[in-house]
C-alpha cells in the first residue's frame, strides 16, 4: 500500500503538474529544512535557497518556501546534483541554516530499474524514507549570504527595441544590444 500524499505535497503537485521524484524530493528537502530550522514561509527574501539543480524539485522548494527566482532569493547554481542549501538572512555578512544533499536509497535505485514500477510510485514510495537516510544533512553555522536581489534600470535595445537590464547589454558598433541580438560569437562581456 502506498503512503498517503500528504495536504502540502499535493498542493505542490497541482503547482508543478505531477508527481514525480523530482518534485517529492524537493517538497522533503523543504520540509525538513523549514522543520529543522522552525522558520514559516518567506514573504520577502528573509529565506535564502541555494539549489544545485535545475529539476522539479525546485518548484517544490517555491512553493513550499517562498523562495523563488522573481524575488531573489532563490539562487540557482547549475552544480547538477540535488544539493539545497536553506539560510535564513540577518544582519552581517553569514547565516546559519540546513545543506541537504539527496542520496537515493537502494530501494529507489531498485525500483527505478523495475519495467513496472511508475515514476509517482517511486516519488511516493520516497515519503517512507527516514530523514538521515535520504538527505546528508549537514548544519551550517557560518556560511556567506547571498547578496539581496539587485534592481536595475532598463534601457531598449537598438535592434529589436525591447528594454533590456543594463548590466545585460553590450556595445557593438556604438549600439547596445541585448543577448539576444548580439551577433553570434561576439565576445559580449557576460
Amino acid at each position: 500500500m502506498e503512503p498517503a500524499i500528504p495536504g502540502d505535497l499535493a498542493e505542490c503537485i497541482a503547482f508543478h503538474g505531477h508527481l514525480c521524484p523530482g518534485l517529492t524530493i524537493g517538497y522533503l528537502a523543504s520540509k525538513i529544512g523549514m522543520e529543522r530550522m522552525q522558520w514559516k514561509r518567506a514573504e520577502d527574501e528573509e529565506l535564502i535557497c541555494i539549489a544545485m539543480s535545475d529539476g522539479c524539485g525546485i518548484d517544490a522548494v517555491q512553493y513550499m518556501t517562498g523562495c523563488t527566482l522573481g524575488k531573489g532569493n532563490l539562487i540557482f547554481q547549475d552544480y547538477g546534483k540535488m544539493v539545497f542549501i536553506f539560510l535564513k538572512r540577518k544582519r552581517g555578512k553569514r547565516a546559519k541554516g540546513l545543506r541537504l544533499s539527496f542520496r537515493a536509497p537502494s530501494s529507489m535505485k531498485r525500483m527505478r530499474r523495475s519495467k513496472a514500477t511508475t515514476k509517482e510510485k517511486v516519488a511516493s514510495s520516497l515519503l517512507t524514507v527516514p530523514a538521515e537516510k535520504l538527505f546528508t544533512i549537514r548544519q551550517l553555522k557560518d556560511y556567506p549570504i547571498p547578496e539581496r536581489a539587485k534592481i536595475f534600470s532598463s534601457r531598449e535595445c537598438s535592434q529589436c527595441g525591447e528594454p533590456t537590464m543594463e548590466p545585460r547589454l553590450t556595445v557593438r558598433d556604438g549600439k547596445l544590444l541585448c543577448r539576444e541580438c548580439a551577433p553570434e560569437g561576439y565576445s559580449r562581456g557576460w
